[in-house]
């Protein structure tokens, strides 16, 4: 039989095998210098191997199954944040031996605010577009929300143009809050709101619409402009556009001769201008600076492990790669930085706009109140003066004083808005049969309903424009006054601001036949207003007898929480149908 070789296996020795001549050994020991480093190697690689799969299976095990993160996004970042949890999903990150699974689903923040309200929120993780609804949450003290921890990406809110009406809008309009602000004041109807038509976001709805309120309210107040933006405030109540999207498709339709312009964030614009390339907006960064939408992550869950998922969830939104997702999709990073969307050549200005000061949680709860306040609907009942001293001219003018009373009339209609309810009634002595000093001319009710084939405001312009004085009549106020504020009491509207105007052109000379006297009239108004259910006397005076009737004016009025007036031209008017409805934000403690 012939011999086992063993030297390939054990380095060609034998232990009864003569050693062999130095000929034979070297190529037998070559060989085997080539295979023990060989075999190191390969041992070397399998524990490698071995090490780098229990490390992998250490930091991604899933042995304990799933770990469930839901996150609830508003829509605008929602698609971003999608496109990431995918990318995490997928690099099974595990946490106490279960790997995450992040779902994200889209609602917006005020659904999502109301969803934890009522303690019904279906989410681990909150992004929200804005701490503005965070903080409204926060100063709750029925709302347990935790304190934001970071923002995942921020978007300015600037003001916007179809890019075919930009040129146009430059030469009539300054990009400015400022200039929105005059362009949108319903009582200037000869300033920039000839050219401009001024659209927003519901601030009840969108976090956007709120920034950019907040925006414009502060650089008002600073200018001095808080009568212009009551009277901005009031018009915008009419322009309001639920979404962007909304707003920015109705800034390229052609509406007029006026150019449409609103406020909304650069990545909505961004977005817009990606799908719509026939339909271009651009951006129009206010001069004075502006707020941004910083996307707020609220950890909601109180799950120790869910929280630890959301912690990690966060880490991942903050990496390079997560952050050039939401370039990609319009945001800017957190720092401001703008990605390749967001270019000169696409329209934008890739530097960070000025920042305003951000609000305090007191300041957005103010001016939500204040927006909820001034477009509370109008009801309004209007005590038209048509007794004899209303025939007098008006010196310096062609027309008397019931010319110019009703003028003022007609030029206050303008600035109620469609919904408002309200009517109109002609006083003097006697006025409807012996006794009665006041006739219904026109009864309260929707302006846009429809009475004898004819709509209620057109009815009130008619009537305004026709009533004559009655040459014989004393003024009647009094009486008159407590069967009004009676009426008024009786149908209070809650949803509703209720009003008594008096327009006149002066309160002496009531009657001197009888009726209630000016004390027993006060003394009345007193009784019965009701500071819970409120119906305050607005008083508008015009004529050289005005002044001499202020302080009886003054009285009747403020026994309601109202105001009077003395007008000294027709377009004064304005400002004060603007101040009277200012007063809807103290009442009823407009005067301590």
């Amino acid at each position: 039989m012939g011999r086992h070789r063993t030297d390939e296996f054990d380095g060609g020795h034998h232990a009864q095998e003569p050693s062999p001549s130095p000929r034979r050994r070297a190529p037998r020991g070559g060989r085997g210098r080539v295979l023990v480093p060989l075999a190191g190697a390969v041992a070397l690689a399998v524990l490698l191997g071995v090490a780098a799969f229990v490390i992998f299976n250490r930091e991604h095990d899933c042995s304990g199954g799933k770990l469930p993160l839901r996150v609830v996004a508003t829509p605008d970042i929602q698609p971003a944040l999608n496109k990431i949890a995918g990318t995490y999903n997928k690099a099974l990150h595990s946490i106490d031996s279960r790997c995450v699974e992040v779902t994200v689903a889209k609602e917006s923040a005020a659904r999502t605010a109301n969803a934890l309200v009522a303690g019904k929120a279906n989410t681990d993780l909150w992004v929200a577009d804005s701490s503005l609804a965070v903080s409204r949450l926060r100063d709750d003290p029925a709302t347990a929300v935790p304190e934001p921890s970071g923002s995942v990406a921020v978007s300015p809110v600037v003001l916007i143009t179809a890019k075919s009406s930009a040129d146009k809008l430059t030469s009539s309009l300054k990009p400015s809050w400022a200039g929105l602000i005059a362009a949108a004041n319903v009582a200037d109807p000869d300033g920039p709101g000839k050219k401009v038509r001024v659209l927003a976001l519901d601030p009840q709805k969108n976090s956007a619409g709120m920034a950019a309120l907040l925006a414009a309210a502060g650089s008002a107040k600073k200018a001095g402009q808080d009568k212009a933006l009551v009277g901005a405030l009031k018009e915008l109540s009419g322009q309001l556009a639920t979404d962007p999207n909304a707003l920015l498709a109705s800034l390229t339709v052609k509406s007029g001769s006026k150019v449409p312009v609103g406020a909304a964030t650069e990545q909505s614009v961004q977005v817009h201008n990606a799908k719509k390339p026939d339909a271009q907006v651009v951006p129009l960064y206010p001069a004075e600076g502006t707020l941004s939408l910083d996307y707020p992550l609220v950890v909601v869950t109180k799950d120790a492990a869910v929280q630890k998922a959301a912690a990690d969830f966060k880490r991942e939104l903050a990496t390079a790669s997560a952050v050039r997702v939401l370039q990609n999709h319009g945001f800017r990073a957190p720092d401001g930085k703008a990605g390749e969307n967001l270019t000169k050549g696409k329209g934008f200005n890739p530097a960070p706009p000025k920042a305003l000061p951000a609000p305090d949680p007191k300041t957005v709860a103010s001016m939500a109140q204040t927006w909820s306040r001034l477009n509370l609907g109008s009801r309004m009942l209007t005590l038209l003066d048509v007794s004899g001293t209303m025939a007098l001219p008006v010196p310096g003018t062609n027309m008397t004083r019931m010319q110019a009373i009703s003028k003022i009339a007609t030029e206050g209609l303008g600035l109620f808005a469609a919904d408002s309810e309200i009517g109109v009634w002609a006083f003097s002595t006697h006025l409807d049969g012996q006794g009665k000093d006041w006739r219904e001319l026109v009864s309260v009710g929707p302006l846009t309903e429809t009475l004898d084939g004819t709509l209620r405001k057109d009815m009130l312009i008619k009537e305004l424009a026709t009533v004559q004085a009655k040459a014989t009549g004393d003024t009647g106020l009094n009486d008159t006054l407590k069967a009004a504020y009676t009426e008024m009491t009786k149908s209070y509207q809650q949803d509703k601001i209720n009003t008594l105007l008096i327009l006149t052109d002066g309160a002496g000379n009531d009657d001197p036949q009888g009726g209630l006297g000016d004390a027993q009239t006060l003394e009345f108004l007193k009784k019965t207003y009701n500071p819970k259910r409120p119906v305050n006397i607005l008083v508008i005076a015009f004529g050289p007898d005005a002044p001499k009737g202020k302080e009886q004016m003054d009285a009747l009025a403020k026994a309601t929480g109202g105001e009077a007036y003395i007008a000294k031209d027709v377009l004064q008017v304005r400002d004060f149908f603007l101040q009277g409805m200012e007063r809807r934000l103290c009442a009823p403690k407009c005067d301590g």
